[in-house]
């Protein structure tokens, strides 16, 4: 039986300067919530771009997506109000999170499918955008970090369009797992393993874990 996630919005945006340790840099951080139907195409949605491609975008990280249930949580602690799309997600889900999607989950949405690849991995602009020097570490050590879908085959989406379950990954290897080998226990050999047995991992995680498992011997 398929599942249903409800898109609770649905945000793009296009690279804008942003001021970050002392220097200005281009960033896609600032989405703005559409319901318009929308191209996702291999590489990332239409109306959507990353002012760093070398760490953003592209194949791999072509839809950003965080879930909603994570707001009040960074509001009480941070005292701050958020709306979807704080996170730099291009996707906010009602449902969904880093304890239970997969890498390698496969979803129907809209015209187009799409797979878990990996977990979204802070940098410092999100500390920067919202002037909270420690957001990433809070992000990371929290493992709320959302994650990146793949697309295996372009089309149309919309925020009416939900995250349909098509497929589960059987290896069993989630975003949260993923984030607590990479972050928390960073000499795990066996659990560094697991994850890597995951074939719909990016090339990115796989490069990094892999490295750090050659170091560990």
């Amino acid at each position: 039986m398929s599942i249903d996630y409800a898109v609770a919005s649905l945000n793009v945006g296009k690279p804008q300067p942003l001021k970050a340790n002392a220097k200005e840099v281009m960033s896609g951080f600032n989405k703005q919530a559409t319901e318009e139907q929308l191209y996702l195409s291999a590489t990332q949605l239409q109306g959507d771009g990353q002012g760093d491609t070398v760490h953003h975008g592209g194949a791999d990280k072509a839809v950003c997506v965080y879930c909603f249930k994570h707001y009040p949580f960074w509001e009480e602690k941070l005292g701050l109000t958020f709306k979807p799309g704080a996170f730099g997600e291009n996707v906010t889900l009602h449902d969904l999170t880093e304890e239970e999607v997969r890498i390698g989950d496969i979803f129907k949405w809209g015209e187009a499918v799409v797979q878990v690849s990996q977990p979204r991995q802070p940098c410092y602009k999100i500390a920067a955008f919202h002037g909270v020097p420690e957001l990433t570490v809070y992000v990371e050590q929290t493992g709320y970090t959302g994650f990146y879908l793949r697309v295996l085959e372009p089309g149309t989406v919309s925020q009416k369009d939900c995250l349909t379950l098509l497929e589960q990954a059987p290896q069993g290897i989630t975003v949260a797992y993923a984030n607590y080998i990479k972050y928390r226990s960073k000499t795990d050999k066996e659990g560094l393993e697991r994850v890597l047995a995951v074939e719909a991992l990016s090339d990115s995680w796989r490069s990094s874990l892999t490295k750090r498992l050659e170091k560990l011997g």
